[in-house]
């Protein structure tokens, strides 16, 4: 019999050690996910996740259960990535073949483009994708944020609204407001392709 969140985190609480790497088993290829897809760098994402982590084992016991566990993993996984690019103002580029290891050590592996593409069409795409990154980078942290969960990770606004702690009407505008700049950024790209 699987124990729910609450349960497991019932049973953290009192000391149990399993039942605290259960809930992070359950949950660390999303965070992962989250922090990679925002930072674009699999060291600045490892760090992000890690602290979300530590951030969870020292509150857990101020979990009141008023929401869904995840609910509240995701607003510090969401506020840590905001304090993080605040913190840090070195942005690398993903790149077109990078790997990294999780907790459970499955290799993931990001290819932006195929590789059974001429190499002409290699270039162009990875400068696209090097334009692409630099715009969502450029966009502000509430931003970009919001875009990543949206169109990265595929959450819903009102879930986002629950995660960024807002209300849905905030989130769509961050949204609007993020589309507007990257058009805005990216207009040069969009102009020369037609």
């Amino acid at each position: 019999m699987t124990l729910s969140d609450n349960e497991l985190i019932i049973e953290a609480n009192k000391g149990n050690n399993a039942a605290f790497e259960e809930l992070i088993y359950r949950y660390d290829k999303s965070v992962l996910s989250i922090a990679l897809n925002y930072v674009h760098d699999s060291d600045e994402a490892k760090d992000i996740y890690q602290e979300v982590f530590i951030r969870v084992h020292r509150n857990l016991k101020k979990f009141e259960m008023r929401s869904e566990f995840s609910t509240w993993l995701y607003r510090i996984a969401t506020n840590v990535c905001l304090t993080h690019k605040s913190r840090s103002k070195k942005h690398l580029q993903l790149s077109i073949n990078e790997e990294f290891e999780t907790e459970d050590d499955d290799s993931k592996s990001y290819e932006l483009v195929a590789t059974n593409r001429d190499p002409g069409e290699l270039a162009s795409n990875t400068e696209l994708g090097s334009l692409i990154s630099e715009a969502i980078d450029s966009l502000s942290s509430k931003q970009k944020i919001t875009f990543t969960l949206k169109h990265y990770e595929g959450y819903k606004i009102r879930e986002i609204a629950e995660m960024l702690n807002c209300k849905e009407g905030t989130v769509k505008k961050y949204l609007f407001d993020a589309t507007r700049n990257l058009r805005k950024n990216l207009s040069s790209v969009y102009a020369a392709a037609y």
